[in-house]
């Protein structure tokens, strides 16, 4: 099937819209026509390089739309189910699933090469293979994605806010509620108020903490942060410390590093905010070989804190994608609120120009019906 998408063709290159074809699916494969994508951070590292992949590359993990056609022998979803993409896949059996871990799924391990788990690709350009971001390629009007990789959702929701749910929700959500363990009561610091940060926050503050402090340099962001729940906003991790450390126990309970690239400074401002046993959560992505955790080792050893990574907030997205639009629907989680502005596939770098100058918590690109 030929195919509208966003391709990079290069580091440093802006996307580009081009035909594409997509292969049928296969076996335990569906093909899915895209109503959504969002505009997340980490296909931004795509284009600086700092998530090195072969060009040419369909790019998006965050999709939602409707199955156009499955393979044999897959019983998950059928053709018309409205599904929401998770960014890893989840199989259910591998060690990781079977003990609850489903963000460590065996088959998210070419996630960034990009092809399929069956070693093929679904996308080529002119002929030659293409890799798929997350191997999903949200940023195409169509894919054929692994079943494992789509979680169906009830049709009345809109997919243009459900979309969020397969990655941005639930990472940062995740990395207060599950990774850091935030519990009622606790003082939480969260840097960085992006689409991820700006869940943290909501996370944190649906987990029960008290004390909720956004540490971002934009006043627009830090707005934002307090109608998602945060209680106190920092534009610099010196102010966020101060706040931390009137805490009673020392120092906040949690710190989530969720900034656009994290650098060594910010991880060692987490590390010196929190209080003796608490937890440091790193959300946040760099260049693979940039090393950004320089720590004291007595700092840890002695005060037994705890350096967390955390991927897709530690949630099991065959349970969790569900459980997250169970609460938008009850009006416990806002989604809405999260969208800054809609765009189209031809609009995707305009997209990501507002995203890098912090105009937008989430955009969304709208695909053509």
């Amino acid at each position: 099937m030929k195919s509208k998408a966003a391709v990079l063709t290069g580091v440093n290159q802006p996307w580009e819209i081009l035909e594409v074809d997509v292969r049928d699916p296969k076996a335990s494969e569906v093909m899915v026509r895209y109503t959504a994508a969002g505009l997340c951070h980490s296909d931004m590292h795509l284009m600086t390089g700092d998530l090195p992949v072969e060009t040419p590359y369909i790019g998006g993990h965050e999709g939602a739309g409707i199955i156009e056609a499955v393979g044999p022998g897959v019983t998950k979803v059928a053709k018309g189910d409205h599904v929401v993409c998770a960014f890893i896949p989840a199989c259910g059996h591998c060690r990781w699933c079977s003990t609850g871990r489903q963000s460590l799924c065996d088959l998210g391990a070419t996630i960034l090469a990009g092809y399929l788990p069956d070693g093929s690709y679904a996308f080529s350009v002119d002929g030659v293979d293409a890799g798929a971001m997350c191997m999903l390629g949200t940023f195409s009007q169509y894919a054929t994605v692994h079943e494992a990789s789509v979680v169906k959702v009830d049709d009345d929701l809109p997919l243009e806010v459900a979309v969020l749910c397969g990655c941005g929700v639930p990472t940062g959500w995740g990395s207060a509620v599950n990774t850091g363990n935030v519990q009622i009561g606790d003082t939480v610091v969260v840097y960085g108020v992006g689409g991820i940060g700006a869940n943290a926050v909501q996370g944190a503050a649906h987990a029960g903490a008290t004390r909720i402090i956004a540490v971002d340099p934009l006043p627009f962001k830090r707005e934002f942060a307090q109608e998602m729940g945060a209680t106190h906003t920092a534009s610099t991790a010196e102010e966020a410390l101060e706040l931390a450390q009137q805490n009673p126990a020392g120092g906040a309970d949690v710190a989530i590093v969720t900034v656009d690239v994290v650098s060594e400074q910010v991880v060692q401002a987490a590390a010196a905010a929190v209080r003796k046993n608490g937890n440091i959560v790193l959300t946040g992505l760099s260049h693979p070989e940039a090393l950004t955790v320089h720590l004291s080792g007595a700092d840890i050893t002695l005060n037994r804190k705890h350096v967390l990574g955390s991927l897709f907030g530690d949630c099991n997205p065959a349970y969790d994608i569900k459980r997250m639009l169970a609460l938008y629907r009850a009006g416990k989680l806002k989604l809405d609120e999260l969208v800054t502005k809609q765009y189209s596939l031809e609009q995707i770098n305009d997209g990501y120009a507002d995203l890098e100058a912090g105009k937008n918590i989430r955009g969304v690109v709208i695909h053509d019906s």
